[in-house]
């Protein structure tokens, strides 16, 4: 089997270009991050009270169709 061998400054230049990616990114505010952090939570909660109505439909027709209880 051949190996592969990286030159050594390979994984200082990874590091050195880290760094310079990560001094472009902009950060959220206080403000923007809460702002996502609500609609965030609130769509989990809708999605969350949709599948359990629908879960209860499903259940409710599967039980009326078996004639069983579970």
């Amino acid at each position: 089997m051949n190996k592969v061998e990286k030159p050594k400054g390979q994984s200082l230049k990874f590091f050195k270009n880290v760094k310079t990616e990560m001094k472009k990114v902009v950060w959220p505010t206080k403000k923007e991050l809460v702002s996502a952090t609500g609609v965030v939570i609130f769509t989990c909660i809708v999605f969350s009270i949709g599948i359990w109505v629908l879960d209860s439909i499903f259940n409710g027709a599967l039980k009326a169709v078996l004639s069983i209880n579970l």
